[in-house]
C-alpha cells in the first residue's frame, strides 16, 4: 500500500493517456460521438462524412484508414484519442502538411471539458510533431472559441491575427518548438 493506504494502481486507472485510435474501444468511441450530437464536428478524430462507424466492421475500417495515415510521412496526419478508464474523452490530430485548418485540431466531449485535457493533449502532441521534424505549428480556433484559444496560449501559442473564414472569424496561432520542447510539457 502507498501513503494514505492507496494502492499505487489506484492512480494510473485514474490518468488520461492519449492512444493511438483502435477498433477496441468502439462502444466508448460511441459513447462520446454520442454525446457530441448530431451533424456537430468533431475536431481531431478524421471522421469524414462518408464514414461508416455505427458497425463493428464500418468503425474497424475507418480506425484502420486513420492508423494508415499516421505512416504517410507527407499528406499524412498522427491521430490519438485521449482515453482514461476505458472512455473516450476527446481527440487530438497532427497534419503532417499544412492545412487551412491547421496542423493540429482536437476535441474534447463535453462531459469531459474544463479539466485541462486539451492543453495536456496538445502538449503531448507537440512533442510528436518535434519528433517529425517540424520546428514550428499552426493552431486555428474560432474567434469565439475562448477555451480553445486558451489551451493554444498555454502551450506557447502566438497570436498572428484574426481572419475571416468561410465558417466565420478565425484566430491563427503559431507555436514555435524549440529543441528543448520535449522536455517542457
Amino acid at each position: 500500500m502507498g501513503s494514505a493506504g492507496v494502492r499505487p494502481d489506484q492512480y494510473r486507472r485514474n490518468m488520461p493517456e492519449l492512444i493511438e485510435p483502435t477498433a477496441r474501444l468502439h462502444s466508448a468511441w460511441l459513447e462520446a460521438h454520442e454525446e457530441w450530437g448530431s451533424g456537430v464536428h468533431e475536431d481531431g478524430f478524421g471522421l469524414e462524412p462518408g464514414d461508416e462507424v455505427e458497425s463493428a466492421s464500418g468503425f474497424a475500417d475507418w480506425v484502420a484508414r486513420l492508423v494508415g495515415q499516421a505512416q504517410a510521412e507527407r499528406a499524412g496526419c498522427t491521430y490519438r484519442w485521449i482515453v482514461e478508464d476505458h472512455r473516450v474523452l476527446g481527440g487530438i490530430a497532427l497534419r503532417h502538411e499544412r492545412s487551412a485548418f491547421g496542423d493540429i485540431g482536437y476535441g474534447v466531449r463535453p462531459s469531459a471539458r474544463g479539466r485541462g485535457l486539451a492543453t495536456w493533449a496538445l502538449g503531448q502532441m507537440l512533442k510528436e510533431a518535434r519528433a517529425l521534424g517540424l520546428d514550428r505549428v499552426l493552431l486555428v480556433c474560432a474567434d469565439d472559441n475562448l477555451a480553445s484559444a486558451a489551451t493554444i496560449e498555454r502551450n506557447r501559442g502566438v497570436l498572428e491575427g484574426v481572419r475571416n473564414t468561410g465558417l466565420g472569424p478565425a484566430r491563427y496561432y503559431w507555436i514555435e518548438l524549440q529543441p528543448d520542447q520535449a522536455s517542457a510539457s
